[in-house]
């Protein structure tokens, strides 16, 4: 297939899950991007890192994309979207500069292990207290942070760490999915200036802008803004079992294909 088709293609995928689950798409980018990269032969011990930079800028673009379409639903929790951004954009940046020091195969293995950890705790669906609220502003600052640093330690939007984490405060799951939406722009958008700006000192092959490259980026782009509403329309009409369910075993696929890969 040729690889601008393999790019549209990744990025309809991507659209649709970022719509119905509120996670970016970097949870399907990454992994299919490092494989991509690969067969490509571009430099080795930068593929991770190019898949890392290239997700975040794709998620710049279908985050806009889905949040505007679970805003038409009402499902966009602003307040709490505007109170944790500033933790998340301080996170995120530092870690793209903490990812642009490791190696790809510590990346790649963390990444994984990250994967297996969000499957299992939707898939056990553990029920939070009742009386459980989300926190002030200091706490979603540092929550913000913490959730900022991962994702751009593995090129996702958040969404599969904010969706557990506000449901786990006892906001409603198709409300934390809108909600993680929008807070994926912000983590997008500062985990992409930092894998550009740490990698504009690499040598890197044409067509790359940093860790960011282009030809993915576009093909990826593309598709993904029109299949991003999609998903959010879907999400409000599946059911929340089947939401959690569906997205547990693609977590899992994804995490067990970038397992093999490192044997």
């Amino acid at each position: 297939m040729p690889m601008w088709l393999t790019y549209i293609t990744i990025g309809t995928f991507a659209g649709l899950s970022a719509g119905l689950f509120g996670v970016g798409g970097g949870l399907i980018i990454v992994p299919i991007l490092t494989f991509m990269f690969t067969a490509q032969h571009l430099p080795e011990e930068h593929i991770l890192h190019l898949a890392l930079g290239t997700s975040l800028a794709c998620i710049m673009f279908t985050s806009i994309s889905s949040l505007r379409a679970h805003h038409r639903h009402g499902a966009v929790d602003w307040a709490v979207v505007r109170r944790i951004s500033f933790g998340i954009i301080a996170g995120t940046y530092t870690g793209s500069w903490v990812a642009a020091q490791l190696s790809t195969r510590f990346l790649k293995g963390f990444f994984v292990l990250f994967l297996y950890y969000i499957a299992t705790r939707m898939l056990l669906d553990i029920k939070p207290k009742p009386h459980r609220q989300l926190p002030g502003r200091t706490a979603l600052f540092g929550v913000g942070g913490l959730i900022g640093c991962v994702s751009s330690l593995v090129g996702i939007g958040g969404g599969s760490m904010s969706v557990p984490f506000l449901v786990w405060c006892n906001v409603a799951f198709h409300r934390a999915i809108g909600t993680s939406a929008a807070i994926g722009f912000p983590i997008a958008l500062a985990g992409a200036v930092g894998y550009v700006i740490n990698g504009l000192q690499v040598p890197l092959p044409p067509h790359s802008f940093g860790f960011v490259y282009l030809p993915a980026l576009f093909g990826i782009v593309v598709a993904s803004i029109v299949t991003a509403p999609l998903g959010a329309k879907l999400a409000h009409n599946l059911p929340i079992y089947k939401l959690r369910l569906v997205f547990s075993l693609l977590v899992i696929v994804m995490g067990t294909k970038m397992l093999l890969s490192l044997f």
